[in-house]
């Protein structure tokens, strides 16, 4: 019986959920893929730098 209640719950929220366009989607897609690869330049850009004071030190 909770588990019945609990799915019709779950369906009334789920109706009143206002969920984003196509427009919308692709807009915060792309701005999570661009600090995405951002994010990776910065690290790899660390990391070359970290290798780089690694092999000068040695």
């Amino acid at each position: 019986m909770r588990l019945i209640r609990f799915f019709k719950s779950v369906g009334a929220e789920m109706k009143q959920v206002s969920w984003p366009g196509v427009k919308q989607t692709r807009h915060d897609t792309g701005t999570v893929i661009g600090i995405s690869v951002l994010f990776a330049i910065f690290f790899a850009v660390v990391d070359w730098v970290v290798q780089y004071g690694l092999k000068f030190l040695s």
